[in-house]
């Protein structure tokens, strides 16, 4: 009789997550359209941080 209500419990929880893995939406095309453009303007601004430091690199090459 101890035991009933922890396992019934568990089963309850158990039981409700179960219920909301399966209620997650499914990823649309603006959301994975939104997501490659993330990825593009991480990989540009990586692209304009590296040319900045070749141009500071080169403009303290210029003052030696």
């Amino acid at each position: 009789m101890k035991l009933a209500k922890p396992v019934s419990a568990a089963l309850i929880v158990s039981a409700l997550l179960a219920a909301l893995a399966g209620c997650q939406k499914q990823e649309g095309p603006m959301e994975k359209a939104g997501k490659e453009v993330d990825k593009a303007s991480e990989k540009v601004g990586e692209k304009v941080e590296k040319a900045g430091e070749s141009i500071q690199d080169a403009a303290k090459g210029d003052k030696k």
